[in-house]
């Protein structure tokens, strides 16, 4: 029986391996579908290819648990920007999911109807974080950032930096939306506002921040409209 999501999104944490073992590679791969494959072998780079045959096995054995379908047998559409979505039939079901990767993790949010985005970062990703955040940051968040000390600054950049990736990657629009064009205001529950006048609405969106193993920084975009706010689950996939 597919599982079911009863008004929540399950947020779906993979731990990647340094080095993953090759049986398990190969167990990965045998998920994927030859366009997969072909993307994932165009990566010079190991841990870049490793981490994209990973994270694609993965997705797809997560969403078998809610289509009821074989992880092989999915089959995805691409949207105007790129947004990946389920083409198989669903009986009725609309999932709707998205998926980040980075060194070390993969995260998958998956839920019904509604649009939904993640975004994961390492922790001590290097940046240069002044720069970025008065070129990609609203002026509030951008003073907020720059006003913390060194210690703190790196933790509320990427408080920022992911919620807005969440968002973009949650609307399907990728960065022909400004990242300028909306703020966030992280006093609980956190809040999006928009600088400049896009077609949305604020109170329709839902937000999440989490530092999974204390290794990464997540977050995740809901847009659950009128509706009360979606459970949010955090679970564990291990490798195949």
């Amino acid at each position: 029986m597919p599982e079911q999501l009863n008004h929540r999104a399950d947020v779906w944490m993979c731990i990647v391996p340094a080095q993953p073992d090759a049986a398990a590679l190969a167990r990965c791969a045998s998920f994927l579908d030859p366009d997969e494959l072909e993307r994932a072998h165009h990566y010079l780079d190991e841990n870049h290819r490793n981490l994209s045959l990973i994270a694609h096995a993965q997705l797809r054995r997560i969403l078998s648990r809610y289509s009821g379908l074989p992880a092989q047998e999915l089959r995805f559409v691409r949207g105007e920007h790129g947004r990946p979505e389920l083409a198989n039939p669903q009986t009725g079901r609309r999932l709707r999911f998205n998926m980040s990767h980075t060194q070390g993790l993969v995260a998958v949010v998956v839920c019904e109807q509604v649009d939904c985005g993640v975004d994961v970062e390492k922790i001590d990703r290097k940046a240069d974080i002044e720069s970025l955040a008065k070129r990609q940051f609203s002026s509030s968040e951008c003073a907020d950032v720059l006003a913390l000390s060194d210690a703190q600054r790196q933790r509320r950049f990427l408080e920022y930096w992911t919620l807005k990736e969440s968002y973009i990657k949650a609307i399907g629009q990728g960065l022909a939306t400004p990242l300028k064009a909306f703020a966030f205001d992280l006093e609980p529950p956190v809040s999006i506002r928009f600088s400049t006048p896009l077609d949305d609405e604020p109170s329709d969106w839902q937000f999440a921040l989490a530092r999974p193993f204390g290794s990464h920084q997540l977050a995740v975009a809901l847009r659950r409209g009128s509706a009360a706010d979606l459970g949010l689950r955090i679970r564990q996939m291990a490798l195949p």
